[in-house]
C-alpha cells in the first residue's frame, strides 16, 4: 500500500490517519481533512494533517 502524496489530499476529504499513539499498533482513525500540515509534496509514512475533531496524524488512505 502507497500512501497518498500531498496533492491527492484536498481539504474536506474522508481519511484515514494512524495518530502518533497509534504507530506501532497500525489502527487507523477515520475523519474530515481539516488542514494540511506537511509542507513537502510526499512523505515515506504519510502527509501529516489535522482533522475537524483536531486530532493529528499521517494518512494512509483517502476515503472520498
Amino acid at each position: 500500500m502507497t500512501v497518498p502524496t500531498r496533492s491527492q489530499i484536498t481539504l474536506g476529504s474522508e481519511v484515514n490517519i494512524v495518530l502518533k499513539e497509534d504507530q506501532r499498533s497500525g489502527t487507523l482513525t477515520q475523519g474530515v481533512v481539516e488542514r494540511l500540515l506537511t509542507k513537502s509534496p510526499n512523505h515515506p509514512h504519510g502527509i501529516k494533517v489535522r482533522l475537524e475533531d483536531g486530532q493529528v496524524g499521517r494518512v494512509k488512505e483517502i476515503l472520498s
